[in-house]
């Protein structure tokens, strides 16, 4: 296993006052379901990295083991090899310029799309700033290396695992349901020691749940608002826009510029989006509505 001997300086507390903040999907797998095989490179990665911060993005979701419907787990050692060459490669461009000749900083927070202890630990060590867990910290020692980091972390609720995730999900009431599970996830963070202003949560949609799931979710969404945590959305490209509009990914921009726009007006502070540029515009039209007289 790769070992790392240094640290990220302290990130500046995250802003969800003055709008949304747009998370830019960075996928670094051959089987993700829109962007996968892509960025395999650690070139083609990085600059996509440099593209979506310039295209605007607060953070890039850098993620080495695809968690689409179906699919495998990978070792960690592969997970490792996909994600630490390129969080090293991004910090290492300080100064660098565009096409354009404008200059790109590469301060941009990082977040590591990942279950395993391991992999958040030695990618905060190349520079990473935040966790984003589809299993809410549920892997063995995960939760003891969220807290010992100390970085944001958003737990996010799935029914079951990614191959079998949605085979038929059933809830009682799945916004209650996933509500009262993520609740739960934070009062053990927290009584693990983590701080509370560390917390994201997410309700996950697609991860075990069907259409009418996501838009029960989706229409109340407000209610994980109004718990005081900030709430991720991702919602780009998904299988519910295919169910909706009967489209393949590539066509489903538009759709998942609806979708962001609904989560933001219902409360969602974070929007993770493969189109940076196009959400960007979204999370700042909902923000002028928010902040209007």
């Amino acid at each position: 296993m790769r070992e790392l001997n240094y640290y990220p300086p302290p990130m500046n507390e995250f802003n969800f006052k003055k709008r949304a903040l747009v998370m830019g999907v960075l996928n670094v797998t051959p089987d993700s379901f829109f962007d996968g095989g892509k960025y395999v490179s650690v070139a083609r990665a990085v600059e996509q990295a440099l593209a979506m911060q310039e295209a605007g993005a607060d953070i890039i979701d850098i993620g080495g083991e695809s968690t689409r419907p179906g699919a495998p787990p990978v070792s960690i050692d592969d997970e490792l090899n996909r994600i630490i060459p390129v969080i090293e490669a991004i910090r290492a461009h300080s100064n660098v310029r565009s096409e354009t000749g404008s200059k790109i900083k590469t301060e941009i927070k990082i977040s590591v799309d990942t279950s395993k202890a391991d992999v958040m630990r030695l990618a905060v060590a190349a520079g990473a700033n935040i966790i984003n867990d589809v299993r809410a910290l549920s892997e063995e020692g995960a939760l003891d290396a969220a807290v010992e980091l100390g970085v944001p972390v958003c737990l996010m609720h799935m029914q079951g695992d990614p191959v079998d995730m949605q085979d038929k999900p059933q809830y009682g009431s799945v916004v209650d349901e996933v509500l009262a599970y993520l609740l739960k996830k934070v009062n053990v963070c927290v009584n693990a020691g983590m701080e509370k202003d560390q917390i994201w949560i997410d309700p996950g949609f697609g991860f075990g749940k069907s259409l009418a799931h996501n838009l029960s979710l989706l229409k109340h969404l407000k209610k994980f608002a109004d718990t005081g945590f900030p709430v991720l959305a991702g919602l780009s490209r998904k299988s519910m826009l295919g169910a909706i509009l009967d489209i393949p990914v590539e066509e489903r921009l538009a759709g998942s510029l609806a979708l962001a726009n609904i989560a933001v007006m219902n409360g969602a502070s974070i929007i993770r989006a493969h189109d940076v540029k196009e959400t960007v515009h979204v999370v700042k039209v909902c923000a002028a509505l928010n902040n209007s007289n």
